[in-house]
């Protein structure tokens, strides 16, 4: 026995000593520009020795053998770093600071303060979303010198590339912009969120937008183009999310109150609180809004309600709460011919015409970081909304008003949906990956009525005689199911490469009935007819795409992605009631892909720039044509126009120009920007006589914003230009618009702007001009409500802000 334990005495000695051959390794990493630890970041001393940084940034080792070894860091938006070392036995600890792949290093902006442009992108993965390769966009309003109070989206989204804007109502009640040939009516063409919720009366079935949060409340507006369908929807516009502004974490309380007066009886009231206590933290506000308007008849009143909940349930989990309600009452002054435009814009004939809004939404989050490279999100979120128009609205603009009972339409929105979000960091062969995967489901109820409304002039909401003269009565229940999945390869630290798959599965359901009531010549019903009607339409479909990042230097980055999109037919598509428009019944779902290319600065301190080539494949572009029927009447058909390619340069550029020439002189600061696209568009293909060839509507060739702005501490001034070439409203590019003028040319316009922000302690003071020439134009010719024909944007306007902080 004792033979036995001799001749395995050696053998237990060497385990003995290599067991006690090891070391002990620790660590943190941090950031070189601000000391701040980063987590997540993969750390590799070998194919099987890893670890990811916790929330401190700190890792560990327990024990590795005694050896020579190369310690690498591998994390998004960070430079790699490496180090060599020899373990022998004794702890280790070693400290790194990362260099940001964002920013420029070189003494000139490490040294300068960093100009407040108020515009940026999103960082590859931000906030359990992935954007590497994508084309986006970043608005900081706080950082703006713009009219806010009026949510004046020409002067919010001036530095974005290639928007088409519709300015019909000086209140900034409703959002209305496109981009490459896309219909900017409520901004329908984008998936439009708040906090990462919808926010549109229904996602699928109507996916306008007449909710849009007052900009005094928004912290920062996302912006992803079309490469956004696979994450976020299958819009071919992409992605508009607004940020609101997060409770402030160092005090219990913080007010601020804004108070602006303006030209046309404007005037704005807007109250925020915010603060933390213990574990929860919370941001409110309370909005009122009113303006008698440029136009006669242009009165509105409107109020919104926010309040944000957020409570820390521990270090690794937080829930919140999100309730939203706004209101507006509107009186509209109807849509004039090009005759009466060139006579007299502010003019209008329409004195009993009214709009009224109501909008009920809450979303309740979840956040749960599992450990520094899992994290989990969870959105629960609903909609209770309505719209009512009520007026008189003949074919023909100029008609004027018989006083006869008024056209009503009601629309009632009840809606609700989920979606939750993981996100995975790992590394593949010592390499950083991240993978998003995500599900969605939606379902919508939604109820439109049409009829006769009362005689009077008052907003009165109520049908006359319900039982006998609703002509459209409609329920629409739609569901949507969404799987989705992206993931970003880092082949090195300086490529990227990002696949990613979407499958969507759409049921849309039209159930009820529409009708048409017929009378004499004297206006005596002599006739009510009503024809039933259900459809319904189930589809399921696969999208894909790609995009590549490349960095081949620290201050630029180059950018590609090709993605499919998709846009269901809408029950307004299904089913429309207006007289003078017909729908085809073989209608088909909208089909294509967006591709984007580009060149941009990579959020460097003292210029930014991002210059794209795009090229967007609009297959079944749905849309509308005149025609004449049998009676020779003009009417509008909606109908698969054809296909349509857009393609064209999108440019951005804007540097401190002063802070450049001379770094030394922190004081000033001189601002230039310019953002302009050239845009190419056409009909490759159309089965509709006349279209084929023709240009794309809402697509100016030349889209151009430019502006300076200077600075002296507090005091900040600045100058914006407006430039768009004329464009077509329909696809036959129809230059005359007639007796209805909802067709015809959008004519060229050139706008000019100036604000002025000053801070001393607490307060602030804004002003600001709009339309400083006082510029006469339009850019909507409106086919309903608020028109029809065209709506005239306002005239110069002067307004004035306080602002007061507590």
């Amino acid at each position: 026995m004792k033979l036995k334990v001799y001749k395995y005495l050696p053998l237990l000695l060497l385990v003995s000593t290599i067991s006690l051959a090891q070391t002990r390794l620790t660590g943190r990493i941090l950031s070189k520009t601000d000391s701040t630890a980063i987590a997540a970041c993969t750390i590799f001393l070998s194919e099987n020795l890893t670890t990811v940084t916790d929330e401190e940034g700190r890792f560990t080792f327990v024990s590795i053998p005694d050896g020579a070894y190369t310690l690498q860091t591998t994390v998004s938006d960070y430079h790699i770093q490496k180090k060599h070392f020899n373990a022998k036995g004794k702890a280790l600890h070693f400290e790194f600071y990362l260099s940001s792949s964002d920013q420029n290093l070189n003494e000139l902006t490490v040294k300068e303060k960093a100009a407040d442009f108020g515009f940026s992108r999103l960082r590859g993965v931000e906030s359990m979303g992935i954007y590497e390769g994508k084309k986006s966009e970043v608005i900081t309003p706080d950082q703006l010198v713009a009219n806010l109070s009026t949510n004046n989206a020409r002067q919010v989204y001036s530095r974005v590339a290639g928007l088409n804007i519709w300015e019909n109502e000086g209140g900034g009640l409703q959002l209305n912009i496109g981009g490459r040939g896309l219909d900017p009516n409520r901004s329908a063409n984008f998936n439009v969120r708040q906090n990462g919720h919808d926010i549109s009366a229904d996602a699928l079935g109507y996916p306008e937008s007449y909710y849009t949060p007052p900009i005094e409340a928004v912290g920062k507006i996302q912006i992803v183009r079309g490469a956004a369908s696979l994450q976020y929807g299958t819009q071919f516009g992409g992605l508009i999310n607004f940020v609101m502004k997060k409770p402030v974490q160092d005090r219990k309380i913080e007010v601020v109150a804004r108070q602006s007066v303006g030209s046309f009886g404007f005037y704005n009231a807007f109250t925020s609180a915010s603060g933390t206590v213990g574990k929860l933290s919370y941001y409110t506000f309370f909005q009122y809004k009113r303006a008698d308007g440029w136009r006669a008849n242009s009165l509105f009143n409107n109020y919104t309600f926010y309040t944000d909940l957020d409570y820390k349930i521990s270090e690794k989990t937080t829930i919140g709460l999100d309730v939203t309600h706004m209101h507006y009452l509107a009186k509209q002054p109807g849509g004039l011919s090009d005759a009466m435009f060139a006579d007299n814009p502010r003019q209008t004939n329409r004195e009993r015409n009214w709009f009224q809004v109501n909008w009920n939404m809450a979303a309740l989050h979840f956040d749960h970081r599992f450990n520094a490279g899992n994290e989990f999100n969870l959105r629960i979120f609903g909609l209770a909304a309505n719209r009512y128009s009520l007026g008189f609205r003949p074919n023909r603009v100029a008609t004027i008003d018989d006083n006869s009972e008024r056209d009503l339409i009601k629309g009632d929105f009840t809606n609700w949906g989920a979606e939750a979000r993981y996100l995975k960091r790992y590394s593949v062969a010592k390499k950083m990956s991240v993978l998003l995967l995500g599900g969605r489901y939606y379902y919508g109820y939604n109820h439109n009525l049409q009829g006769l409304g009362s005689k009077g002039k008052d907003a009165d909401f109520n049908f006359v005689e319900p039982d006998r003269f609703i002509t459209y009565d409609y329920r629409f229940p739609n569901r949507n199911i969404s799987l989705f999945a992206e993931n970003i390869f880092y082949l090195n630290e300086k490529l990227s490469v990002t696949p990613g798959l979407r499958f969507e599965y759409i049921k849309t359901t039209a159930d009820g009935y529409y009708g048409n009531i017929a009378r004499d010549l004297a206006g005596n019903v002599i006739n009510i007819s009503r024809t039933d009607e259900y459809r319904t339409n189930g589809r399921h479909f696969l999208l894909a795409g790609i995009g590549i990042g490349y960095k081949p230097v620290d201050k630029m980055e180059l950018y590609g992605n090709i993605s499919q999109n998709y846009r269901s037919i809408t029950f307004s598509d299904m089913r429309i009631a207006n007289p003078s428009s017909v729908i085809d019944p073989n209608l088909k779902d909208e089909k294509g892909y967006s591709i984007d290319l580009g060149v941009r600065s990579h959020q460097t301190t003292l210029y930014n720039y991002d210059v794209s080539l795009f090229y967007l494949n609009y297959d079944n572009r749905i849309g509308e044509v005149q025609f004449y029927d049998e009676s020779n009447r003009v009417l509008r058909l909606r109908s698969n126009v054809g296909q349509a390619i857009i393609m064209g340069i999108e440019s951005y550029a804007e540097a401190d120009f002063l802070r450049l020439a001379r770094p030394d002189n922190a004081d000033w600061s001189g601002v230039l920007f310019a953002n302009v696209a050239f845009i190419k568009s056409e009909y490759r293909r159309s089965e509709i006589p006349g279209v084929q060839g023709n240009q794309v509507e809402f697509v100016p060739k030349v889209n151009l914003k430019t502006g300076l702005r200077l600075g002296y501490k507090k005091l900040k001034g600045s100058f914006q230009f407006t430039h768009l070439t004329d464009q077509y409203s329909e696809a036959t590019n129809a230059v005359d618009g007639g007796v209805s003028s909802v067709v015809g040319l959008i004519p060229a316009y050139k706008i000019m702007d100036a604000s002025l922000s000053y801070e001393w302690k607490r307060f602030r003071v804004e002003s600001s001009v709009n339309n400083l020439t006082n510029e006469m134009y339009f850019t909507r010719r409106a086919t309903g409500y608020p028109g029809p024909g065209i709506l005239p944007s306002d005239g110069r306007g002067f307004y004035l802000t306080l602002q007061f902080k507590i």
